[in-house]
C-alpha cells in the first residue's frame, strides 16, 4: 500500500479528475464497498479518508479488494493500446524490415510512447523488440539450412558483420554455432485477471504466468538452463494456440486445453504435473487427495513443492488444489486470483461452448 501523503494527494486529484494519464500507475482500494479501480474509473468518487492507493492490481487483490466491474481494472490497466496493436501488425507484415521512426510517425504512432511502452511491458524498446523479432526469424532460417549471407540480407541488415555482431548478442552464439540451439519465444496476453507471458518451444508451451508473478525472473533463468534455450520475444504457432484457447476459457467457452506442452522437470514433478491436469473443470481436490494418486502418497509436502513449480498456470491448473479444510493456500498468482479462478469456472461449469 502507498503510504507517502504527497504522493496520495497526487494520485486522489488524478482519480477526481479521472486522468487517463495514470491508468495503469496506481489502483485505488474502496473501503466502503471493497473494490479496486482505476484513475478513469467513471463511478462516484469516494472520500479520500475511504480509499487506499496500491502500485499493483496484485496488491490491492492481496489486500481483498476485488475488480470494479464498471472500470474492469485488471482488463484495461493493462490491456495493449492501439498504437502498440498497430505497431505489432506493421512488423509482422513486414518481417524483415526495420520499422524506422519516421515511419511510425506517418502511421500516427509516436515513437516515444511505443519505447515507453515496451520498456514498462517487456522491459526493452520497440527497436529492441523488434531486432529480436527479426533474429527469431533468421535463426529459423538458418536452422532450416539457409545460407547465412542470403539471410542477412534478406532480414534487413546492410552488413554481414553486423548481423552477426547482433546475431550472437541476442543468441550468445554466432550464426554457423547456433544451427543446434533451441528458442523459448515470448508473447504478452492481456486477460480479466491481469497481463500474462505465453512462453513456447519448438515443440510446445513452456510457460504461462502472470507478468507480476515474483519467481518469474528465476523461472525464466530455469527454462534457459533446462531446455538448453534463448528467449526471444514473437510467436510461434504454440504460442499463438495458446493465446486463442485461453481467450476461450475467460470467455467461459473452453473447459479443457489442447496446446502441445513442453515442461522440463523431474520424474515426480512430472508425475504431478499431469494428476494436476485430471483435475475436472470447475471442482477443486486437496493436497492430501492429490498426493494419494502419486506412487509416494505420504509425500503431501513434496507435492506441493512440485505444484509450486509448475510454470504454466491455468492450463495446468494447480488453483484446483486446495487445504485439507477447504481453505486456499499458496498460489504463484496470488490468492485473490485463486479465488477468481475458482469462482469463475463454478460459475461455467454448465455452460456450453
Amino acid at each position: 500500500m502507498i503510504k507517502d501523503k504527497s504522493k496520495v494527494k497526487d494520485y486522489y486529484n488524478a482519480l477526481v479528475q479521472r486522468k487517463s494519464d495514470y491508468v495503469g500507475v496506481f489502483f485505488v482500494g474502496v473501503k466502503t464497498t471493497s473494490i479496486f479501480c482505476i484513475a478513469t474509473c467513471t463511478a462516484r468518487k469516494p472520500k479520500l479518508e475511504n480509499v487506499e492507493f496500491y502500485s499493483s492490481m496484485k496488491d490491492a487483490m492481496d489486500h481483498g479488494y476485488r475488480p470494479c466491474k464498471v472500470c474492469k481494472p485488471t482488463q484495461n490497466a493493462n490491456e495493449t493500446p492501439e498504437i502498440v496493436i498497430k505497431a505489432i501488425e506493421m512488423l509482422k507484415a513486414k518481417p524483415k524490415e526495420k520499422i524506422k521512426n519516421y515511419q511510425l510517425r506517418e502511421a500516427g504512432i509516436s515513437p516515444d510512447t511505443l519505447r515507453r511502452w515496451f520498456n514498462k511491458n517487456y522491459g526493452m524498446t520497440f527497436h529492441t523488440y523488434q531486432r529480436m523479432y527479426r533474429i527469431n526469424n533468421a535463426f529459423n532460417e538458418i536452422k532450416a539450412g539457409n545460407k547465412t549471407t542470403g539471410t542477412a540480407y534478406e532480414n534487413g541488415y546492410e552488413s554481414l558483420s553486423g548481423f552477426g555482431y547482433t546475431f550472437k548478442k541476442i543468441i550468445g552464439r554466432s550464426p554457423s554455432q547456433s544451427s543446434a540451439e533451441n528458442l523459448i519465444i515470448i508473447s504478452r496476453v492481456t486477460t480479466p485477471l491481469g497481463p500474462m507471458f505465453v512462453g513456447a518451444t519448438n515443440k510446445g508451451l513452456c510457460l504461462l504466468e502472470f507478468v507480476d508473478r515474483k519467481m518469474l525472473e528465476t523461472e525464466f533463468r530455469d527454462l534457459q538452463k533446462l531446455l538448453k534455450a534463448t528467449i526471444l520475444v514473437g510467436e510461434n504457432e504454440y504460442t499463438q494456440q495458446a493465446t486463442s484457447e485461453l481467450k476461450e476459457y475467460f470467455n467461459g467457452e473452453r473447459k479443457s486445453f489442447s496446446v502441445p506442452l513442453d515442461t522440463p522437470g523431474t520424474d515426480f514433478q512430472q508425475e504431478v504435473w499431469n494428476n494436476l491436469q485430471k483435475i475436472p473443470y470447475g471442482s477443486s481436490t486437496s493436497y492430501q487427495k492429490q498426493a494419494s494418486m502419486l506412487k509416494n502418497p505420504a509425500a503431501v509436502r513434496a507435492m506441493a513443492t512440485a505444484n509450486g513449480y509448475n510454470r504454466v498456470a491455468i492450463i495446468i491448473p494447480c488453483h484446483r488444489v486446495i487445504g485439507k479444510n477447504g481453505q486456499l493456500r499458496g498460489y504463484g498468482g496470488g490468492i485473490e486470483r485463486k479465488k477468481w479462478l475458482l469462482t469463475f469456472e463454478k460459475a461455467n461449469l454448465h455452460k456450453t461452448s
